[in-house]
């Protein structure tokens, strides 16, 4: 192959990587503002009541629930997985996806009943009367979510391998649509009860979009089976890695609301996490829109064993990422104020805990270059399918956010605990990048099992 040949096979994932954000972005900021709305119709339309605070705790159960286990498809190593054995043995890979899936719904499922269950038991000891059965009316609801959740971020795995991508933004609108007008049609007469069976409602229509987008559109065939190829044995333990990585490292935000109440400080806790939620909010469109197709490319680059443009793709990516979220820094630095003000300073919130958000919110943003970089730099172990590294990693980021912590209260107050968690960004981000070159040195020695010159794909729709 001639050099001009080589420049061009590994120059076009460039271009379609960065069109294809470009092209998914406008998507997501129309079909993804009605998630930024439903907080507020809530309030509007419910208050803040006995029956509210009842709803926000049940959720908090489930949704930690669906975080650790339900959502595993999302960003999964199932993608990389799929890249490889459509290129290795593209009969079987029907199979492979019906086996996934038919699992995902008899473990997912008794997984679920089994959440529902130790929640109903929870609520019982927690609520009684009115509210006990408030909550216990909506474990069913609830428990039905966790499943229709696994299969829609299944169905988007499966997408994301296709490289289509508007297409989730769009269902993800489409559920939020469902569910604000089954809300607004029924809040009056059924109550607080109503949002989490408006939220399984539109739930189901955005998989139902998703569904059937895939499999008649895509033409992506499906062949249920509880047959257990190897590759499904591969995908369990790379999301069971993964799960439990992730599993460790939410322990950090207990730690630090834990850190926030030995300040002494009244609504410490408040006031870090609305500070930090505000720090990190450039970061949610990468993690929606880029990190996805980079997912995409750099797993059909490894399924082709092509690590020169792999690893051109990870630090083109960890170049853009980061000198976006320095720029963002530096303007919410200099905004900081306005910015705070405009968003909290109304309500029951005192001027006081906004200008404590304010001093909190340079801490955070310290670390938020290197949260993109880290946020990259896992995609790319992703792909590498060694996922085997989150469970240590996830240690490592959990016991080093304690001691920072511990360290950074004494010396700053709130403020170390801010800064605690750019330090752990930062440490992460760092030794993710050696592990990642030394995984690229460890696959360049294996042999390779399958055809590596395998001609690209044609140039990709985004949607």
């Amino acid at each position: 192959m001639s050099d001009h040949e080589t420049a061009t096979r590994t120059a076009t994932p460039q271009k379609s990587l960065l069109r294809t954000t470009l092209l998914v972005m406008p998507a997501l900021v129309v079909f993804r503002t009605g998630e930024l709305f439903l907080p507020l119709v809530l309030a509007f339309w419910f208050g803040r009541t006995a029956a509210m605070d009842v709803y926000f705790f049940s959720w908090a159960v489930f949704s930690f629930a669906g975080s650790l286990v339900f959502s595993a498809f999302k960003d999964s190593p199932l993608v990389p997985v799929l890249a490889e054995e459509r290129l290795a043995h593209p009969a079987g890979v029907p199979a492979l996806l019906g086996s996934v899936l038919l699992h995902t719904w008899v473990l997912g499922g008794a997984l679920a009943v089994s959440v529902g269950a130790l929640a109903l038991g929870w609520f019982a000891f927690r609520y009684v009367g009115a509210e006990f059965t408030l909550a216990a009316w909506m474990v069913a609801p609830f428990t039905l979510f966790l499943i229709v959740m696994a299969t829609r971020t299944f169905f988007g795995a499966l997408l994301t391998v296709e490289r289509h991508f508007v297409i989730q933004p769009i269902a993800s609108g489409l559920g939020m649509a469902v569910t604000i007008a089954l809300l607004a049609g029924g809040h009056a007469k059924v109550g607080v009860l109503l949002v989490p069976f408006s939220a399984l409602a539109g739930e189901l229509a955005a998989l139902a979009l998703l569904a059937w987008f895939t499999i008649h559109i895509k033409g992506v065939k499906i062949d249920l089976t509880m047959k257990r190829p190897a590759a499904l044995t591969r995908v369990a333990r790379l999301i069971a890695h993964e799960v439990g990585g992730g599993a460790v490292t939410r322990v950090n935000p207990v730690v630090d609301q834990l850190m926030a109440g030995l300040s002494g400080i009244v609504g410490a806790g408040t006031m870090l996490r609305y500070s930090g939620d505000v720090a990190l909010v450039p970061t949610s469109l990468l993690q929606a829109a880029l990190l996805p197709v980079l997912l995409s490319h750099l797993s059909e680059d490894f399924a082709r064993r092509d690590l020169r443009t792999f690893r051109r793709t990870v630090v083109s990516s960890l170049t853009t990422v980061t000198l976006l979220l320095l720029a963002s820094t530096a303007l919410m630095m200099a905004l900081r104020g306005p910015i705070l003000r405009a968003v909290f300073l109304r309500g029951q919130m005192d001027a006081a805990g906004v200008t404590t958000m304010i001093e909190l919110l340079p801490y955070h943003l310290v670390g938020l270059a290197p949260f993109g970089a880290l946020l990259v730099l896992a995609r790319a172990h992703v792909a590498l399918k060694n996922s085997s590294i989150m469970i240590g990693m996830g240690i490592l980021n959990a016991g080093s956010n304690a001691v920072f912590n511990l360290v950074l209260l004494n010396v700053l107050g709130l403020r170390g605990i801010a800064l605690s968690t750019s330090c752990v960004h930062a440490v992460i981000a760092v030794i993710f990048w050696f592990q990642f070159e030394a995984r690229l040195k460890a696959v360049r020695d294996l042999p390779v099992e399958r055809v590596t010159d395998a001609e690209p794909r044609s140039e990709p729709e985004a949607g």
